[in-house]
């Protein structure tokens, strides 16, 4: 690993988070926002887009596919239509993101023709069987390397039927895939949740124009499209939560931090992270909610946190906050348990075993179990000064940068440069938050 790929994080040093924030534009939705603008008829508006790697390797695949993609000041302007999607003349390349494979997966089988899918070192370890099998049953043929179950993906796609689909294990990202080929099959497709997750694809496909039904069963939910034309339009992404999860525990642990965090998606599937931290004992409060987008301005201010438990239906709506609600648990007075989140076993890393090592190289007692980890708190002690290691994973380094708060002196966060799939402009708020 070279210099050049680490960055050394100093702690606050009675120094505040304090001011107004924007994390980038979520993820999730700029994922979604680019497929459903290159197959909506006519010219669609996307403005607050991520910029991080993982969404441009998305946007580079619709283009690929045939969609006219163009920047225009800070909105991208997508000129789409079923018509123009068709077999790409090369390898689509998904970089680091196991969205855009898991999606763009689905969003081909219903293109007549061949797609190659394939991504980095991380992906190629990352299961796709959980998308490749209701993609089977829906009739496209779906190869990879161990009988199909990991990429590189060749989906050869086009004449699907409709079917229901329950979900072994609940997962947005196999919905979405799911709906996403259903918009070429030959009927209503329907998906059977045992808890009910994100929905986005579900709300962005109704503002299209698309007739989804939503019904909910419990913990769970049955999700109905019906095929039908999308309508292109303008698609603001707001701020992103799982970014801004990093700042809110940040303002949460350092003294004397208010921060607000800006037009964040708090939405269905997406705001488990605040309830966590409010069960902790966090002050933390939602002003300028907007009902049609789901948006809310987020304040924070530093808490005082007691350990708890996390884990049951509550896990799906904040997996990818895990490794921050981490080094909030580290703070906090008591023990803080995650379980029931075996889904962290097969992210860009084993981020069980990555959050526990990151928080050990701190000096903090943690312990991994098979499907969590539980985090004995120092109860606003302070952390010790090392070297963590990022293995790759942009929520790893991350959150080792605001675990330096308050680390006792420098910590060193090795793989830095992961942090460029999700959020390449990290270092710089967090330099611009301090006051």
């Amino acid at each position: 690993m070279s210099v050049q790929d680490q960055l050394v994080f100093g702690p606050a040093g009675g120094r505040a988070l304090r001011g107004r924030l924007r994390a980038p534009g979520d993820k999730s939705v700029s994922h979604r926002a680019l497929l459903i603008a290159a197959r909506a008829e006519g010219r669609s508006r996307i403005r607050g887009l991520s910029n991080g790697e993982d969404v441009r390797h998305t946007l580079e695949a619709v283009a690929a596919l045939g969609a006219v993609v163009e920047r225009s000041g800070g909105e991208i302007v997508v000129d789409g239509g079923a018509e123009r999607l068709h077999e790409p003349d090369a390898v689509l390349d998904v970089g680091n993101s196991g969205t855009g494979i898991r999606l763009l997966a689905g969003y081909v089988a219903g293109l007549d023709g061949l797609t190659v899918l394939q991504g980095d070192a991380s992906i190629a370890r990352r299961p796709m069987d959980r998308v490749a099998v209701p993609l089977r049953a829906m009739g496209a043929t779906v190869d990879g390397r161990r009988g199909g179950s990991l990429p590189p993906l060749a989906v050869r796609g086009g004449n699907l039927r409709a079917i229901e689909y329950h979900l072994p294990v609940a997962s947005a990202q196999v919905k979405s895939a799911v709906l996403l080929a259903g918009l070429a099959a030959d009927g209503a497709t329907c998906v059977v949740e045992p808890v009910a997750t994100r929905a986005h694809t579900e709300e962005m496909l109704v503002a299209a124009g698309v007739d989804v039904l939503v019904a909910r069963d419990g913990a769970g939910a049955r999700v109905t499209l019906r095929p039908g034309p999308l309508q292109a339009g303008p698609i603001d992404v707001p701020a992103d939560p799982s970014q801004a999860a990093f700042w809110a525990v940040a303002a949460c642990i350092t003294p004397g931090s208010d921060l607000v965090l800006e037009d964040v998606y708090v939405g269905h599937g997406r705001a488990g992270f605040i309830e966590v931290l409010a069960r902790m004992g966090a002050r933390v409060s939602l002003d300028n909610r907007d009902p049609v987008r789901h948006t809310a301005d987020i304040r924070v201010q530093h808490s005082h946190l007691k350990g708890t438990d996390v884990g049951g239906d509550e896990v799906p709506s904040l997996i990818d906050e895990v490794p921050v609600l981490a080094v909030a648990a580290a703070m906090a007075e008591g023990t803080t348990t995650f379980s029931d989140a075996a889904e962290l076993r097969v992210k860009e890393t084993d981020r069980i075993a990555t959050t526990v090592q990151m928080l050990r190289a701190l000096g903090v007692q943690a312990e991994a179990a098979t499907d969590g980890l539980s985090v004995l708190g120092l109860a606003g002690a302070p952390l010790r000064a090392g070297v963590t290691d990022s293995s790759g994973d942009h929520r790893i380094a991350m959150a080792s940068a605001v675990a330096a708060l308050m680390a006792s002196g420098d910590v060193t966060v090795r793989g830095w440069q992961a942090t460029a799939t999700s959020y390449p402009g990290f270092s710089e708020d967090r330099h611009k938050c301090l006051q």
